[in-house]
Order: C-alpha cells, then sequence, then structure tokens
C-alpha cells in the first residue's frame, strides 16, 4: 500500500521540473492525479507538445491514474474547471499542490509593470484561484456532514525567504507572499478538517538554472554522475507527498527544503525592542537603534 492510496491530487505545474517529480511521486504512492500544465517554455511561448499529457503518459505506463489538464491557475474560470475535473474524474479532491509559476526576472530599476504583474497573477492570484474553488468543494463536502480530511501544500521559494535574489524583487514578494497566505488558509480551512503547508525549495528546474547569481550556479547538477545529486527536484517531493498524506496531521507550517535538509521556518518575529518611556525623537530614535545621526 502506498502513502497516498484514495487520495486524489491536483497538481499544478505539473509537466516539468518539481511539478512533474510530486505528480509521478503521487501516482506511485497510490494517488489518483490530475496534471496540470500550460505546456509553455520559460518566456509564455508555446511547447510543440503537451508536457501535461507527457507526464499522464509515464503514469499510466506505470500502472497509475492520471488525467491532464492545460488551465491557466491565473485565470479563475480555469482554476474552477481543474477542480470540476478532479471531481468529475476521480470524485473528489482531497489534495492541492499549487507549484505552477514561471520567473520575470530584471533590477529593479529596469523592471516593466507587465512582469511584475505576471508574476503576481500567477503566483498569489493562482495560488488564490485554485484555493478558493477546491475549498467550495470541502465546505459542500463538509456541509454535508463528511469528515473531510485535506490538504493543502503552496510552493513559495526561498528567494522570497531565506535566499533573497538581485533581480526577483517581483517574484520575491510573491513567493513571501504565498506563505501569509498559506497561514491564513490553514486558520481558515481547520474546522473544515483541511490542512495547509507551504514548502520554500530549492532545485535544479528550468527556473532556477536561468536565474543568474548563487542560485543558478548552486543548483547545478555534479560533474560526477555517480554522485548523489543533491538538487534534483525528486528529493523535495517527499516532503509534498508526506504533508498531502492522511497521516499527516501537520498544519500552518513553512519548510525550506533544499540540499538534502528540511528546515521548518519561522516568520517575521521581534529580535529586539526598543521601549521610550518619553515618547520618541528623532533623536532617542536614533540612540535607541545605536545609529549616529550626522
Amino acid at each position: 500500500m502506498g502513502s497516498l492510496d484514495g487520495r486524489v491530487a491536483l497538481i499544478t505545474g505539473a509537466g516539468h521540473g518539481l511539478g512533474r517529480e510530486h505528480a509521478l511521486l503521487f501516482a506511485r504512492e497510490g494517488a489518483q492525479v490530475v496534471v496540470n500544465d500550460l505546456s509553455v517554455n520559460l518566456d509564455g511561448s508555446a511547447l510543440e507538445a503537451s508536457a501535461a499529457e507527457r507526464v499522464v503518459e509515464e503514469i499510466l505506463a506505470a500502472g497509475g491514474e492520471a488525467v491532464a489538464n492545460h488551465g491557466d491557475v491565473g485565470d479563475f474560470e480555469s482554476a474552477h474547471a481543474m477542480v470540476a475535473q478532479a471531481i468529475d474524474e476521480f470524485g473528489r479532491l482531497d489534495v492541492l499542490v499549487n507549484n505552477a509559476g514561471f520567473v520575470r526576472d530584471s533590477f529593479l530599476h529596469k523592471m516593466t509593470e507587465q512582469q511584475f504583474d505576471d508574476v503576481i497573477r500567477v503566483h498569489i492570484k493562482g495560488h488564490f484561484n485554485t484555493m478558493r474553488h477546491a475549498t467550495d468543494h470541502w465546505r459542500d463536502r463538509f456541509k454535508a456532514g463528511e469528515q473531510v480530511d485535506g490538504a493543502v501544500v503552496n510552493t513559495s521559494s526561498g528567494s522570497g525567504t531565506t535566499h533573497p535574489n538581485p533581480g526577483q524583487v517581483n517574484y520575491g514578494a510573491a513567493k513571501a507572499a504565498i506563505l501569509a497566505m498559506t497561514l491564513v488558509a490553514a486558520e481558515e480551512l481547520g474546522r473544515l478538517g483541511v490542512r495547509a503547508n507551504a514548502i520554500a525549495p530549492i532545485a535544479r528546474t528550468r527556473a532556477t538554472l536561468a536565474t543568474p547569481g548563487r542560485i543558478g550556479e548552486m543548483v547545478k547538477a555534479p560533474d560526477d554522475p555517480e554522485a548523489f545529486d543533491i538538487y534534483h527536484p525528486r528529493h523535495v517531493s517527499a516532503l509534498v507527498a508526506f504533508l498531502s498524506s492522511a497521516a499527516c496531521s501537520v498544519s500552518g507550517k513553512a519548510y525550506a527544503v533544499h540540499g538534502g535538509a528540511i528546515s521548518e521556518l519561522s516568520g517575521w518575529t521581534p529580535s529586539e525592542t526598543y521601549q521610550s518611556d518619553e515618547g520618541w525623537t528623532i533623536e532617542r530614535v536614533a540612540d535607541a537603534l545605536g545609529v549616529a545621526v550626522a
């Protein structure tokens, strides 16, 4: 028996990289999977073949169950159709893995409004759209008296947490926002029997290989083909599968996962508090912060 036997999962952006590895592992562990992918290159141009269909073919060839979906997570109605497809094909939805995304990198002084808006649309709105429609489904089941056991796994990034990367003010902002969305969703969905968690992975994907700077260099494949490839995306998928399983009770958590390590993340917390009993002036603020006033 697999750890996801009987679970129905919708995985977005599952045609390549992390999402593909998630879908393959979920199917091997017994889940029925809706494989969503828009099938485009990083620049938005269309691929010659459907990435989602290729992953579905792999799953079916291995004896698993899966269907392809080519919807755009950034479109509200397309997101609704993804959830509806899971219900129509497999009877319900148990797991939502929000993985779809892309990058539109540029330094702040060169970034266009379109580059900023596109990333916000796919990442923040895309996560909202699928969660919104999945929540309707879970609410209906809960109101009908069913004991729901659902899970949401959202995808943040080191760029929005521990590894802020120059040239990604749009992407970093979106990925940090996804963490906040996840924490709020966990508070709201818990009463329905649904857990929500987030991961912040660093792995070798189309996006990270195209990222300039330390992240792009970090994730390159090892020179020795026999060496343990710590940045292969499959090493992230086990965490996603566990968080999606009925055996998991964790909710409202965020985990960085990279290089063979899993670290629980904590949000913004006060590291030091400065107190004034006389009210603040500019000079007192400077003195409290230990900054000399010129």
